[in-house]
């Protein structure tokens, strides 16, 4: 879109701003790093606490790229010092939502007093309020899906009928390519949650519909995958402005240890080493994400069910605080990893994801499918053993088992336990059968190269 702005300016200024969760800063920073090198000048809109996570990106491009710090606004409800979804846990998305919101004025008067204001906004899609300003500042917006395209149709179709969706057990997308169901319970979990007359639900409900008048989409996903619900959309908003830009860990400027402030190249040298001595597509990858941490009875089933599983593996395991140590969340069980010694690796805390998906050793990804992991996993041709826990979880393991055929559920639900045995001979079954889904997964990846 040109203005007169951009015709005389050979370096059209955009501002971008990501939403403070890591599955959502992370893509957006990869695609924020390829605009940098498309010759555009970028400011990015953080709040104090969140700077850090743009040091390698400012490394990067330390002329064309400049943060533009605000105090992040308070809310009665979030502790001070919290400026990340990491800090509250899922349920405190609507709570940073509504807080970020009290930024649009002086946003708007921050644009006005600028000599080369930005001509563009991209801004993640829980910030559906940047759609209110932008139109205020008489700009384009566009808006940025940190995950694919069947999740933004599911969105659009909940949050247009909240209060006839609410009342059913199972949804039936009727309208939708391959008209998925889902239950109640599987829906994302910002809709769930979602209480009607709560002023900063009502806020959240509004961005998230203001969303659908933006410019154009942009999404962290590719044709191969997800071409016919693209197609829907492109439809269902009446113009061709749906970009598919994914799988953008492809393409950051370093992924060596994303997402990790502090890593060790010593862990990386022993993960690695490790892996070198395991054959080819043998090993499975166990990790649930930055968020979730499994209380004493699913750390004791999964341990249970990948000793039993004779599968070489490599678990994640991520620290808890000192009082959920106590109850037992994120503790391995007693002698486990002295038992599975020449089988496995038990992880503390935070591991090279991408270096360990991309090792021809590993196979298969027991993940929460949390979209990040889907799109490392894809780019590292593994297939996925699925275990959808919240957020858009069951949505992303549906379009993955279902739609593309490079997974397999072994259990869902945040508070599921799974019976070892079955979980056991799942896994088994899977890493040395793969019922084509090994096949699968190395040809969605070569699909997903070829469109980055």
């Amino acid at each position: 879109m040109a203005t007169a702005a951009t015709r005389s300016n050979p370096h059209p200024h955009i501002l971008v701003f990501p939403y403070p969760a890591q599955g959502h800063m992370l893509p957006l920073l990869d695609l924020t790093h390829q605009l940098a090198l498309h010759g555009l000048t970028i400011t990015i809109l953080v709040t104090p606490k969140n700077l850090p996570f743009l040091s390698p990106l400012l490394s990067s491009h330390p002329s064309s790229i400049t943060p533009l710090v605000f105090p992040f606004p308070s809310h009665p409800l979030i502790p001070p010092g919290v400026e990340h979804v990491k800090d509250v846990g899922n349920c405190g998305n609507r709570l940073i939502m509504a807080a970020l919101g009290k930024l649009e004025d002086p946003l708007f008067n921050w644009f006005n007093s600028q000599s080369n204001p930005p001509v563009a906004i991209i801004s993640d899609f829980f910030l559906g309020w940047t759609q209110h300003l932008a139109t205020r500042l008489q700009i384009p917006r566009l808006t940025f899906y940190s995950s694919g395209a069947l999740l933004v149709s599911v969105f659009d179709y909940i949050w247009n009928n909240v209060e006839k969706v609410k009342s059913l057990s199972e949804v039936e997308f009727g309208h939708l390519p391959g008209s998925p169901v889902f239950k109640q319970e599987h829906l994302p979990s910002l809709f769930k949650l979602y209480k009607r007359s709560d002023p900063d639900w009502e806020f959240v409900k509004d961005g998230l519909l203001a969303n659908a008048k933006s410019w154009g989409y942009v999404l962290n996903s590719f044709d191969a995958l997800e071409g016919e619900y693209v197609q829907w959309l492109k439809t269902h908003v009446a113009h061709d402005r749906v970009f598919n830009v994914g799988p953008l860990s492809l393409i950051g400027p370093d992924v060596s240890d994303r997402g990790n402030s502090g890593s060790s190249s010593d862990l990386n040298d022993q993960v690695m080493n490790w892996l070198n001595q395991c054959p080819d597509g043998s090993v499975v990858y166990v990790c649930f994400g930055s968020q979730k941490l499994l209380r004493k009875e699913q750390m004791e089933a999964l341990a249970n069910g990948l000793e039993k599983s004779d599968t070489r593996f490599i678990w994640v395991v991520k620290p808890g605080t000192t009082q959920q140590h106590v109850e037992g969340f994120g503790v391995v069980p007693d002698g486990f990893e002295q038992r599975t010694a020449g089988q496995g690796l038990v992880i503390k805390g935070w591991a090279p994801q991408a270096l360990i998906l991309n090792h021809k050793a590993v196979g298969g990804f027991l993940s929460h499918c949390g979209w990040n992991s889907v799109s490392e996993a894809i780019v590292g041709g593994v297939m996925m053993l699925a275990w959808p826990m919240e957020a858009d979880q069951f949505v992303n393991a549906r379009l993955l088992v279902d739609d593309v055929g490079v997974g397999v559920r072994v259990c869902e639900g945040a508070d599921s336990v799974p019976n070892s045995d079955e979980l056991g001979r799942v896994l088994s079954e899977a890493m040395t059968e793969g019922g084509g889904m090994k096949t699968k997964a190395k040809d969605l990846k070569e699909k997903a190269f070829a469109a980055v």
